[in-house]
């Protein structure tokens, strides 16, 4: 530890003679190095924080548009697990490096079933209050979630890619739980 104390003691008595001697220099230097900083600091946050998410296809209509931003708590599935009903953010099924975006419907352990777009989750009809789903009228299951699985559905089920076609999540795809849109500026909202 003591030698990081003297590396930036150094550091910092070399930018007072460079400030001393030639301020142009030292102007470049010292924003440089505020770019650095505060680059590394949003690495840093990005990495373990929070990040921002780009919504590239219309499974999530009305809830969100195509090349909606929203932005993405990655700390909370840290501390508890994700609940029924939250937007969630995963690593894409196909292992394509992309992202995708759906709501969490099943929980592992649980029986998953759709009837007539309806979900049933161990044989109980499940509503979702304040969720506009698209027109749906698919049939899915009953199929069990395996433990340390979701199961995940577009809003627009119509016309969704999700579970039904590419199966479960495993826990550790999660990246996130949305927290809001924030681009455009029109759509704005918390996501429920």
């Amino acid at each position: 530890m003591g030698w990081i104390r003297a590396k930036l003691e150094s550091w910092k008595a070399t930018k007072l003679r460079l400030k001393e001697t030639n301020r142009i220099a030292y102007f470049f230097v010292d924003i440089t190095e505020v770019i650095l900083v505060a680059f590394v600091m949003a690495m840093f946050i990005r990495t373990f924080f929070v990040q921002t998410s780009y919504v590239f296809s219309g499974s999530m209509i009305p809830t969100m548009q195509i090349g909606d931003r929203l932005v993405v708590d990655k700390v909370t599935f840290h501390f508890r697990k994700p609940h029924r009903g939250e937007i969630v953010l995963f690593k894409s099924p196909y292992k394509d490096g992309k992202e995708f975006v759906k709501r969490l419907v099943g929980l592992g352990g649980e029986t998953v079933e759709l009837r007539k777009g309806v979900v049933y989750i161990n044989g109980k009809e499940q509503n979702f209050p304040g969720i506009d789903v698209q027109r749906d009228y698919s049939y899915f299951g009953p199929e069990k979630i395996p433990t340390g699985s979701y199961f995940m559905l577009g809003d627009n089920r119509s016309n969704s890619a999700d579970s039904r076609i590419w199966g479960f999540v495993p826990q550790g795809d999660l990246i996130g739980r949305g927290l809001f849109n924030f681009w455009p500026i029109n759509r704005i909202q918390v996501l429920h």
